[in-house]
């Protein structure tokens, strides 16, 4: 009696219910030479240093060619600069030695407003001080990311879970934000962010970060703040 009870728990046991999820990756396409790839990487992120804060990220190898050993080498050197590799594409698996991120396949493109307030003049045109916020009217659906390096970002309507708002200054979310908010990318340690309904998956300025694990449940569903003092995220609800 006693066997065929233990058998029929490991049976309950083996039922393990399966969910799909989704999540937007960045894909990274190292050009050769990845010395000077690299360094044009680099002053990308003094600009945005906290861009790839959490975020997955694919490295897309199908530009180059690399040995299994200078493959973890990159990764290495990415991981120093703070984007982490959670899979691979556009290589051989047999290149695929141990230690390294598997193989992904079927990614498709997925739409990235990028948004930079910075402009050109053309010649004897008088040159215009550059708009320094962004004003999103329209509800930020899950997928989609907006990126404004310099300067604020508001949004009227809400963020949606898997979503992105990425801002050089503060963010204003005057909806439910699902998603992730990141202000200060470019630098700024005062920047802050403002949501009227917090259900974040990540709040992050100028790097550094709180995911929803992190977030006091007492906060759900309030408006709240959050700034950066020192080296900490602090986060506390708006007075009405």
């Amino acid at each position: 009696m006693s066997e065929v009870t233990v058998l029929s728990a490991a049976r309950q046991r083996a039922a393990i219910p399966l969910r799909g999820r989704s999540y937007m990756a960045f894909a990274l396409t190292p050009e050769p030479p990845i010395a000077d790839w690299l360094e044009e990487l680099d002053a990308w992120l003094r600009g945005s240093s906290g861009f790839f804060s959490g975020r997955p990220v694919v490295l897309d190898l199908s530009a180059v060619t690399l040995t299994s050993s200078a493959i973890g080498h990159l990764i290495s050197e990415l991981g120093t600069r703070g984007v982490r590799i959670m899979g691979l594409e556009g290589v051989a698996a047999e290149k695929l030695g141990p230690g390294l991120p598997p193989l992904v396949t079927g990614g498709r493109p997925a739409p990235v407003e990028s948004v930079n307030a910075r402009s050109q003049p053309t010649l004897g045109s008088t040159p215009e001080r550059a708009s320094t916020s962004l004003l999103v009217e329209s509800p930020i659906r899950s997928g989609q990311a907006i990126f404004h390096p310099d300067g604020d970002v508001t949004v009227l309507g809400s963020v949606g879970s898997g979503a992105e708002v990425m801002a050089g200054g503060s963010i204003h979310i005057y909806g439910t934000l699902r998603g992730r908010a990141m202000a200060g990318t470019s630098g700024d340690r005062k920047a802050r962010i403002f949501c009227q309904h917090l259900e974040a998956e990540l709040l992050a300025i100028d790097g550094y970060y709180r995911t929803a694990e992190d977030l006091d449940a007492a906060l759900r569903g309030k408006a709240v703040q959050a700034w950066l003092k020192d080296e900490t995220l602090f986060i506390a609800e708006i007075d009405r």
